[in-house]
């Protein structure tokens, strides 16, 4: 499924089951909610922080998921079409970076193999 894909499926869930987008800015607000969630299982599986029974629940690619189904949701309220949007953002970024984190020595002293 491409982004394409995944915005139309998002809106065709809201116009089914969602009855509507919640307005931009409760979604705003979910987001940070679901990236917090997201932070939450990062700190217990890849930090320092150790996990509670509570902490059971969250799953990493489930979290992952719904910052994305939020995003996705925030793009078709405002209409951002992702695709156009990664594909600019990423030549945005390779004019800016091409170089610079090849030149980044920080980067070799820790180098995961």
């Amino acid at each position: 499924m491409d982004l394409d894909e995944v915005q139309k499926s998002v809106d065709d869930w809201i116009k089914k089951y969602g009855v509507r987008y919640f307005s931009e800015l409760t979604n705003t607000a979910v987001l940070m909610e679901e990236v917090g969630e997201l932070a939450r299982v990062m700190a217990r599986k890849y930090g320092d922080q150790s996990s509670k029974e509570s902490d059971l629940k969250y799953h990493l690619e489930d979290e992952m998921a719904d910052v994305l189904w939020v995003l996705v949701c925030l793009a078709n309220q405002t209409g951002v079409n992702l695709t156009e949007a990664f594909k600019m953002n990423l030549e945005k970024k390779t004019n800016r970076d091409s170089t610079r984190h090849l030149e980044n020595k920080k980067l070799y002293e820790n180098k995961k193999e």
